[in-house]
């Protein structure tokens, strides 16, 4: 009887496990779907360059910092920077690892009616692009934390994200879990240098 029970209670959560994903998948690829087919096609240009600018920033910026704090001896700044590299860099291997893990293919590959409208070779769940955005983004606004450096930092990690679905090579899913993995990494960046300094504080 015991058994019985047990059986069909485990298939009772395999069926509405089954069908909950069903639902998140429909729901995902109805609003790329949406995003897609009726964006304002004088933008593409727009966010093809904002989603090209995601390497560039996410590289130079910890440079800049780096450089400038040697300038002017700035070990405070330094250290800023050296967090903010560390944490693209977490950002970048946890999103390239989960990429080859997960293996989800392309939006555009499944499904025909999405304009791809960008470069995409690598597997697409999360999004790298957003997830070194919202690292970047993050990671300064932790070390510089004014509104002006916040506000801009997020309206583009946001437009990035954005851009990854208006250009149909993402699905909202990806772009979630890319800036929860970038702004994830850039906090355990954060956390894991303090630990040190702290252990290593004389």
């Amino acid at each position: 009887m015991l058994a019985h029970k047990m059986k069909t209670f485990f298939l009772f959560l395999f069926c509405a496990s089954s069908v909950s994903f069903s639902v998140a998948q429909n729901l995902d690829i109805n609003l790329l779907k949406s995003i897609n087919q009726q964006r304002n096609k004088l933008l593409d240009n727009s966010f093809k360059l904002i989603s090209s600018s995601v390497t560039p920033i996410s590289v130079a910026t910890p440079l800049a910092l780096f450089a400038c704090s040697r300038y002017k001896k700035d070990s405070t700044l330094q250290s800023k920077a050296i967090i903010i590299g560390e944490s693209i860099l977490i950002s970048a291997i946890v999103s390239s690892s989960l990429k080859y893990i997960v293996n989800r293919p392309r939006p555009f590959t499944k499904y025909p009616f999405i304009e791809k409208l960008s470069n995409a070779g690598s597997p697409s769940f999360p999004s790298g692009h957003t997830s070194d955005a919202f690292a970047t983004a993050t990671s300064l606004s932790l070390a510089f934390p004014k509104w002006y450096v916040i506000t801009p930092a997020y309206l583009w990690a946001g437009a990035v994200g954005y851009s990854r679905m208006h250009l149909g090579v993402h699905y909202p899913s990806d772009v979630l879990a890319g800036a929860i993995v970038g702004a994830g990494a850039a906090y355990l960046s954060q956390v894991l240098n303090k630990k040190f300094l702290k252990r290593n504080k004389f």
